[in-house]
């Protein structure tokens, strides 16, 4: 199913917050025609009408037979807002999920077993199209569904393909809430700075542009980031000072991302059940 698939058949997405608009920014900024889409969403935002105002069909009736559907509503009015899709299941419509929390078997006892289902989990630095979204299909879906999921996918960051559904978990508590970690490891080290007497917006710009610079670095360097981190730290000296703390195995990062990234997966495993 290409591309152009999309443009002729239609795409419908059900609920349209941040994820949803970050990914349909993209898709009309790579040429998607408006008129070519269907939103259902209650509450649009103000951005959302304007596109309306372009084309894109806002609470209108649907297509009879979309190419696919992105399902990004709340978890907790996923059981009010998936039914009425009902009819388009057990057909070729692909259904697309980034709806945080609800396992494909849902998806399939609501839609019907004989539905391609692709269940996705993006992060918020989406948004500016720096995301990373991993995803996997139940067995339904085939190689041209999850390429087509993939093409998709890739206008908001980087892709990867899972294994296996149970993955999903994993992935939610490193890469998923992973950039809530980092907006806190950010907010420490300026408050650190701030404690050895730098002026409060000027630790966090330090803090806020250090993390930024070396997240692309480790992203663009050949080097792993072990030895980017060994190529800044000489011995006796600041660096290796500050990381003889960080890398305590009682009290230091390993751990303590360990016990946070495990409460994390443990926690979507239970909103999963």
């Amino acid at each position: 199913m290409a591309l152009e698939t999309v443009k002729q058949r239609g795409l419908v997405l059900l609920g349209c917050g941040k994820m949803g608009s970050a990914l349909l920014a993209g898709w009309l900024e790579q040429g998607l025609a408006a008129s070519s889409v269907w939103v259902i969403d209650p509450n649009p935002s103000e951005w959302l009408k304007k596109q309306a105002a372009t084309g894109l069909h806002l609470n209108e009736n649907l297509p009879g037979n979309p190419a696919i559907v992105l399902v990004a509503v709340k978890p907790q009015l996923m059981g009010e807002a998936l039914p009425t899709l009902t009819p388009l299941g057990n057909r070729d419509t692909l259904f697309l999920s980034v709806a945080a929390g609800t396992p494909i078997s849902y998806y399939e006892k609501v839609l019907g077993r004989e539905t391609p289902v692709i269940r996705a989990m993006p992060n918020t630095p989406a948004a500016v199209a720096h995301g990373i979204t991993a995803f996997v299909g139940n067995a339904r879906a085939d190689a041209s569904d999850l390429d087509l999921a993939e093409t998709l996918l890739q206008v908001v960051g980087k892709t990867v393909r899972l294994d296996n559904e149970g993955q999903i978990d994993a992935v939610t508590g490193v890469s998923g809430s992973g950039p809530a970690y980092v907006f806190h490891l950010i907010e420490a080290l300026a408050a650190a700075g701030e404690a050895e007497g730098l002026p409060p917006e000027m630790a966090m710009q330090l803090a806020k542009t250090t993390v930024a610079g070396a997240g692309h670095l480790a992203e663009v360097a050949t080097e792993s980031p072990e030895q980017l981190r060994v190529n800044v730290t000489s011995p006796g000296g600041t660096t290796a000072a500050a990381l003889k703390v960080l890398m305590d195995p009682k009290d230091g990062f390993p751990p303590l991302l360990k016990r946070a990234v495990h409460a994390a997966v443990e926690r979507s495993r239970e909103l999963g059940k």
